[in-house]
C-alpha cells in the first residue's frame, strides 16, 4: 500500500458485489494515507480492481491496463492471484492481493452506493466447480466472524444504509467451516435495530440444500427480501456432474419448491451456462425445459469460456455459433417468462422502499420480493411509498405513487 500515500488516484472497479466491496476498503485505506480521488486525466496512480470470470472480461481488464500504462498502476482483485504473468506482459503494476487488503482493512464491507451497503460474509467457497477460475483466485471457504458482520451492518444502517447486500463466493456456505450457518446469521441480523432490508447474495444449491429447512425459515423475517439467487447452471445431471457442481437438477427444483411453499411471492433468480464442452443437444433441451418449468424471474446467462488453470479448460470447447445459438434460445425463453410475470402486476398496488437514484428525475424502489420498480419522481432514499404498477419494460416495473 506504500504506493497509495499522498497521491491523486483514479479508481475503476469491475465484477461482482464482493469486488466492489473490496474497492470501498481500498479507497478508505488510500484516503487514510492522504490519497485523493480525481478524474482519470488528473490522476498520478490508476487503480483497477479486476475480474477475470470469463475471457471477455479478462480482455477488457487488459485493455484498461494498456490504456493507463504511461502512469503508475495498482492492480487488485482476482487477476493478480491467478494471472500475474499476464498482467506483467501488459504493464509494470503494483500488486495488492485481496488477502492483503482484508488484513489491512479488517472490515467486512462498506457503502457501494448512497443508501446501499454491501457486507462480505467471508471469502472462498467449499466447491470444486470444474470451470471456475474464481475458486482458484479466492481459495477455500474462510467465513468472517459473526460479530464482525453484525457490527458492519449496524454501522452501515446507523450511517443511513437502507439496503444491505450480503455477498460472498457462496453465501449459503457461510459458517459451514465452523459451527454456525447462514440461517443463524440471518436471525441475528434480524435483531439489529433500524429500518433496513437485507438482500442475500448468490447461494450454491449444493450448500443451500444442506441447511434448507432452517434457511427457508430464516427468509421469513421481515428484514430479509424474498429474493433467492440459486445458480443452477444446467438442467442436465450429466453436465452438472461434469461441472462438479455437487447436486442434481431435482435438488435445485426441490429447493425452489421449499422456498415457494413458505414464501409464495418469493422471487427466484438463477444462472445458466450455455455451451459447456460436454453439453449435447439433449442436455441443452433439459436446461431449457428446467427454465420453463421453474420460471425464475431473473436469469443470468453466460456462454462457456475456458479459463486456463481450471479442469474444464482441458475439456475442449465447442464452436461459438453453437454457444450463441443456445444462449439466444435461453434468452428468448427467459424474456417470455419476464413478460408473463410482469403483466400480472399491472394495476396492483405495492408497498415499496426507495433504494437508489440512478437517473435524474426518477428513483428505483424495491418491494418485498426485490422487484426493480422505477418511479418517475424524486423521492428520499429509504422512504416507504405505496405505488400502483402502471406498466413494465421487461427488466423493471413502472410504479406511480398512490396519493
Amino acid at each position: 500500500m506504500d504506493v497509495l500515500k499522498n497521491r491523486t488516484i483514479y479508481v475503476e472497479s469491475y465484477g461482482c458485489t464482493y469486488n466492489h466491496c473490496d474497492t470501498r476498503k481500498l479507497i478508505a485505506l488510500a484516503e487514510a494515507q492522504g490519497c485523493r480521488q480525481v478524474s482519470a486525466d488528473e490522476a498520478e496512480v490508476y487503480v483497477i480492481n479486476t475480474c477475470t470470470v470469463v475471457a471477455k472480461t479478462e480482455r477488457q481488464m487488459l485493455r484498461r491496463m494498456e490504456a493507463f500504462r504511461d502512469r503508475e498502476i495498482v492492480v487488485t482483485g482476482c487477476m493478480p492471484v491467478v494471472q500475474q504473468d499476464t498482467i506483467r506482459e501488459v504493464c509494470d503494476a503494483h500488486i495488492i492481493l485481496p488477502e492483503e487488503l482484508q488484513r489491512l482493512s479488517g472490515r467486512a464491507g462498506g457503502l457501494i452506493a448512497p443508501g446501499i451497503g454491501a457486507v462480505q460474509v467471508g471469502s472462498g467457497c467449499l466447491g470444486c466447480c470444474a470451470y471456475c477460475i474464481t475458486r482458484c483466485a479466492r481459495g477455500t471457504l474462510r467465513s468472517f466472524p459473526e460479530d464482525l458482520i453484525l457490527s458492519e451492518i449496524a454501522t452501515l444502517v446507523a450511517g443511513g444504509a437502507h439496503e444491505i447486500q450480503l455477498t460472498g463466493q457462496d453465501v449459503s456456505a457461510y459458517g459451514l467451516d465452523g459451527n454456525t450457518t447462514l440461517a443463524d446469521l440471518l436471525h441475528r441480523i434480524g435483531e439489529i435495530p433500524g429500518d433496513f432490508r437485507v438482500r442475500v447474495g448468490m447461494m450454491n444449491p449444493a450448500t443451500a440444500c444442506r441447511i434448507m429447512d432452517n434457511l427457508v425459515q430464516a427468509f421469513l423475517q421481515d428484514k430479509v427480501f424474498d429474493f433467492v439467487h440459486l445458480p443452477v447452471q444446467s438442467g442436465s445431471d450429466r453436465v452438472l456432474s461434469a461441472m462438479r457442481r455437487g447436486y442434481a437438477a431435482a435438488d435445485f427444483t426441490r429447493l425452489v419448491e421449499a422456498f415457494r411453499e413458505e414464501l409464495p411471492g418469493v422471487r427466484i433468480s438463477t444462472d445458466l451456462i450455455a455451451g459447456f464442452p460436454t453439453e449435447t443437444d439433449a442436455d441443452f433441451m433439459r436446461t431449457l425445459d428446467l427454465l420453463n418449468a421453474v420460471r425464475p424471474t431473473k436469469v443470468n446467462i453466460t456462454r462457456f469460456s475456458p479459463r486456463l488453470g481450471t479442469e474444464a479448460a482441458g475439456f475442449g470447447d465447442m464452436p461459438d455459433w453453437i454457444k450463441k445459438e443456445r444462449s439466444r434460445a435461453l434468452t428468448r425463453a427467459a424474456n417470455a417468462i419476464y413478460d408473463d410475470h410482469n403483466r400480472t402486476f399491472i394495476g396492483k398496488e405495492l408497498e415499496v422502499m426507495v433504494t437508489e437514484q440512478r437517473m435524474a428525475g426518477s428513483v428505483v424502489a424495491r418491494d418485498h420480493a426485490y422487484h426493480n420498480i422505477v418511479i418517475r419522481e424524486v423521492l428520499p432514499l429509504g422512504a416507504w411509498v405505496r405505488v400502483k404498477i402502471a406498466g413494465h419494460k421487461r427488466h423493471y416495473l413502472m410504479g406511480e405513487p398512490v396519493r
